[in-house]
């Protein structure tokens, strides 16, 4: 760390991985556990590595400074290590520039999300340039992309077997080599596609709803792809195939063009169904048409660390939602899923005569959008 370093950070905005302080305090608990809630919050955000500015006031970048004898960078790493659980990676610097002395705390990516304040057991997470208590779905989606938890197999204590298609749930055995008629418990558990509850009943779960569910929508109505042509308004629901089915049949029917690469729209609506985040109840797929292209949009960013550039040039991205990618592979027989998250160039392609595509990942709305050109 540098002043040249520092010079970047000034000219750039508060965010998520930056922040400017104008003091360093350490004297009481509350500002210990202020610094450390701080990193947390940094931690637990999308991206990189972030920084924490002390000795500049963060409304107008005034440097002020801080006195450097007054703290040690052991100290302040075993403030943090003490209170974050699991402890927060972190590098303390002090840089001379015009004249004083600023602190830099560096924050160092984390696969070990969410990180949570130990005395209190909150979890934080920047929101722009503000520190905030995060949310239950964004706890839960920090633990399932690194592997704590897995959505798919949380039962659904409404649901009953008689809710799962059985022939779709024959097939699917039988594709595995497994012929029963009346799979019993203790395999159907195994596979993840029931899970017993507290009063010893055996549920379904959210991953067999999604799969071989004849209503889906009744448990999890957020669950569903929404298609908008001009002032007309359809809404899809069922089990994943049958989304698909019934979008492309849908968007057939508008478009009516024989040469358009529809096989390159399933593809984008499959890499949607896949990658999206299905702990954010409170939007679905959502499918726009307009006079020259149409626009593709899930709930769920790209999981950190990837890139749009990086989904494209890697053949084995990390996927939000593995458990779900694993058993559409062995359902699906029109191979739509077989190169999902690694058929963005194949799209591109398929257009190439139309008009660009655009890949959009937008991190601050938990959002990925395709436009396909008409």
């Amino acid at each position: 760390m540098d002043a040249d370093r520092i010079k970047q950070f000034l000219r750039r905005e508060e965010g998520p991985k930056l922040d400017f302080k104008q003091i360093l305090r350490l004297n009481t608990e509350s500002e210990k556990k202020e610094i450390t809630k701080d990193v947390i919050a940094i931690a637990n955000s999308r991206g990189g590595r972030g920084y924490i500015l002390y000795g500049v006031e963060d409304k107008t970048k005034r440097i002020i400074g801080v006195d450097p004898g007054r703290f040690g960078e052991e100290q302040i790493q075993q403030i943090i290590y003490n209170r974050s659980d699991p402890p927060v990676p972190v590098r303390v610097d002090f840089v001379e520039y015009e004249g004083v002395t600023l602190a830099v705390i560096t924050v160092f990516k984390s696969r070990h999300r969410p990180h949570q304040m130990l005395q209190t057991g909150a979890f934080y997470i920047r929101r722009g340039s503000t520190t905030d208590i995060a949310r239950r779905s964004e706890i839960a989606g920090m633990m399932q992309e690194n592997g704590l938890k897995s959505y798919e197999t949380v039962p659904l204590v409404r649901a009953t077997m008689d809710d799962l298609d059985k022939n779709l749930l024959h097939s699917y055995l039988k594709n595995l080599q497994v012929e029963s008629e009346n799979p019993d418990l203790i395999l159907m558990e195994a596979l993840g596609f029931i899970a017993e509850t507290d009063n010893c009943i055996y549920n379904p779960t959210i991953g067999a709803m999604l799969l071989f569910g004849k209503n889906p929508s009744v448990f999890l109505p957020h669950c569903y792809i929404k298609i908008l042509y001009g002032d007309k308004v359809c809404y899809i629901n069922g089990n994943i195939f049958e989304m698909i089915k019934k979008s492309s049949a849908c968007i057939s029917e508008i478009i009516n063009d024989s040469l358009y690469p529809f096989e390159a729209f399933e593809e984008a609506l499959a890499n949607a169904i896949l990658h999206r985040d299905y702990l954010d109840i409170g939007r679905g797929i959502n499918i726009e048409v307009k006079d020259n292209y149409i626009e593709i949009s899930n709930p769920g960013a790209l999981i950190a660390g990837n890139s749009v550039m990086k989904y494209m040039r890697d053949k084995n991205p990390d996927r939000r939602n593995p458990w779900l990618y694993q058993r559409l592979l062995i359902m699906d027989h029109n191979k739509c899923f077989l190169n999902a998250g690694t058929g963005m160039s194949r799209i591109k392609k398929a257009f190439a005569g139309r008009g660009s595509v655009k890949f959009i990942n937008i991190g601050s709305r938990n959002l990925f959008k395709v436009i396909l050109p008409l």
